[in-house]
């Protein structure tokens, strides 16, 4: 960031929001509304030319960039594991669980903009933001940013890559053990099936009593069942209600 720049943003009315993001992950946002884009809740979004404001494109986009980061990183560094083990470590180092404890861990909570009914509410909030600050990320400074940031400042600080690998998570056997307590339903149909070749990719949907809960896509069937799995049981928050 050339020097003007970086002066500029301590005279301006988001110094301490700048200031926060310099401490928590050491860089300065170059477009500091993108990063405070990131942490607007749709239960408070604006309008704009008949369109809802809110975080919820930034964590589309930060999922993506997110998990294609993760992807990279675990198959760098398990070169002789197979797609079922580096799948189902992706999943416990981006799962809504985690990304919701490490939201709270480096204090983004904090900036979350939010209706207060919608904190209890919406139990994957934190994740969320931390998925939209991703986002912004990756627009503001790129890929390879993203990428070293991901890396050196969240996977290397904050996980131990070693518990992970022993650590057992299988939301899928968790779902189905609760609906069973619960005396429920459940059901795990393939609704759909996106692209063609070794592109293609299955949409599981996740239904309890008839409700369809959440949906899931990957290369594989199996694949798409745990990230539905993980979307529904997190969703639910069975831990809370068991």
């Amino acid at each position: 960031m050339k020097l003007w720049m970086f002066i500029r943003l301590f005279f301006t009315a988001d110094k301490k929001f700048v200031l926060a993001i310099k401490n928590i992950f050491g860089f300065c946002p170059r477009n500091v509304s993108l990063y405070k884009l990131a942490f607007l809740h749709r239960s408070v979004a604006w309008e704009q030319n008949g369109h809802k404001v809110s975080n919820e494109r930034l964590e589309y986009l930060g999922d993506a960039v997110l998990s294609s980061i993760v992807a990279d990183y675990l198959f760098k560094k398990f070169p002789f594991k197979e797609e079922g083990f580096l799948t189902e470590m992706r999943s416990k180092l981006v799962s809504r669980e985690q990304l919701n404890k490490l939201s709270r861990k480096l204090g983004l909570d904090n900036f979350i903009k939010s209706n207060q009914d919608s904190k209890s509410f919406y139990r994957s909030m934190q994740g969320d933001a931390f998925e939209a600050f991703i986002g912004a990320v990756y627009l503001d400074r790129g890929y390879n940013f993203t990428r070293r940031l991901v890396i050196n400042r969240i996977i290397n600080v904050h996980f131990d890559i070693d518990e992970l690998v022993k650590m057992e998570i299988n939301f899928k056997s968790k779902l189905i053990e609760w609906t069973q307590k619960e005396r429920k339903d459940i059901e795990f149909n393939v609704i759909d099936e996106v692209g063609v070749g070794c592109t293609k990719q299955y949409v599981v949907e996740i239904r309890i009593n008839s409700t369809s809960l959440a949906t899931g896509q990957d290369f594989s069937i199996k694949g798409a069942e745990k990230i539905a799995a993980e979307k529904a049981y997190t969703g639910l928050n069975v831990e809370e209600l068991t």
